[in-house]
């Protein structure tokens, strides 16, 4: 595990591709904050409007990874003046990102027409769960309901049980944050070629359905049964999956190529199975009899077994266990800054590499430097009267 560094002030050389690309969020919970962070690492200088008070299902803002590499003001858009000071920072940046329910910010007088009439050059990121506009547009949700109309939560977990909640890295974060993000960047690209911002309507339920896109090919061609434990990837197979081992934890088998499962069978001391790779009429047997050999061994004897090999098996961390792998480790996949063990940013770039610059922003806490380096007098008057943490 790397311990991060700690550059200057946002949008200082060397912070990452995005330097100089000023981001405006509103703030909300889960995949607009996530979405907003990722910009943040790449270099961008966001920008988080809290509001008075904070907002529901947060913690404590000094331990939210999701707000590094931010900058916090505190504006109450339902104070008289409080759209005008959130139009001043639209006016001054490139994107925006909020998460409202359909209609709010409009209501607010923070939504898409007085932004681009301050700023037409404006990407304005709307995220949501069932997208601006249908049936459900108005109705509340989380990120499992979300998936569930997808049909991808359905594909999830034993065929005998319920189907597996994901976390909400399915939905909030991969079909959600990943999408705003490839979505405002391309609309950021358009704004520069042409002059002209647009909303980036990015719905969960688009994100999450578009992610299973090859699955979708895959059951057009017949090689899919639309059920769960019963295909390549859902545990239906037994050489891709997870087993328990003799003290209660569990390796994970990948080896669907053939040479990588005739090397699995060679480190089990199964090679009598080799017949049964592709004839699911007997994926019982090899299940029930890889199963067996799992339990004759601890995690870590196996780990070492597999250590080196080709059979694309690895153990099943915990999360605290994670950043100490020596593959993570080497690579800096993990990092600490401020006391909290975090992701590294990621991808990697050859030439701007990004770092964590600040930790967790705390509402209010930038008021300042924001007022000052975006040109807004005015905005130095909201917010907490203590200078400036970051």
């Amino acid at each position: 595990m790397t311990t991060a560094k700690t550059p200057g002030a946002p949008g200082a050389a060397g912070d990452g591709p995005l330097t100089g690309v000023r981001v405006v969020e509103l703030a909300g919970i889960g995949p607009g904050p996530f979405a907003a962070m990722l910009l943040a690492d790449l270099g961008a200088d966001v920008v988080r409007v809290d509001r008075p008070g904070g907002q529901g299902l947060t913690i404590d803002p000094a331990s939210d990874v999701t707000n590094r590499n931010k900058r916090s003001v505190v504006v109450d858009l339902k104070a008289p003046d409080g759209p005008e000071r959130v139009l001043d920072l639209a006016e001054r940046a490139d994107i925006l990102i909020e998460g409202y329910r359909p209609g709010v910010a409009e209501r607010l007088g923070v939504g898409p027409g007085p932004c681009h009439a301050r700023n037409p050059r404006l990407v304005y990121g709307r995220m949501t769960g069932w997208g601006q506009e249908g049936p459900l547009a108005d109705r509340a949700g989380h990120d499992v309901t979300y998936i569930a109309l997808t049909g991808t939560l359905g594909m999830i977990g034993r065929p005998d049980e319920p189907p597996a909640v994901p976390l909400n890295l399915l939905g909030d974060f991969a079909g959600g944050s990943l999408y705003l993000v490839v979505g405002v960047l391309a609309a950021l690209h358009h704004a520069r070629v042409t002059g002209t911002g647009q909303v980036v309507d990015a719905a969960i339920v688009d994100g999450t359905a578009h992610l299973s896109a090859m699955i979708h090919g895959m059951l057009a061609a017949g090689i899919w049964q639309d059920r769960r434990g019963a295909n390549l990837f859902d545990g239906g197979c037994p050489y891709y999956g997870t087993y328990e081992t003799a003290d209660g934890r569990y390796m994970a088998v990948g080896a669907l190529e053939g040479q990588f499962y005739a090397e699995f069978l060679r480190l089990m001391d199964l090679d009598d199975l080799a017949p049964a790779h592709r004839d699911p009429s007997r994926w019982g047997e090899l299940r029930e009899r890889v199963a067996a050999r799992f339990t004759s061994r601890t995690r870590d004897e196996w780990t070492a077994v597999f250590e080196g090999s080709d059979a694309c098996v690895a153990p099943v961390l915990s999360l605290s266990e994670a950043p100490h792998h020596p593959h993570l480790a080497a690579r800096g996949t993990f990092t600490d800054h401020g006391g909290l063990t975090q992701p590294a940013p990621a991808p990697r770039f050859s030439a701007t590499p990004a770092t964590i610059r600040t930790g967790p922003a705390l509402p209010g806490a930038d008021t300042r430097t924001v007022a000052r380096d975006w040109g807004i007098p005015e905005l130095a008057h909201d917010g907490p009267a203590a200078a400036d943490t970051h």
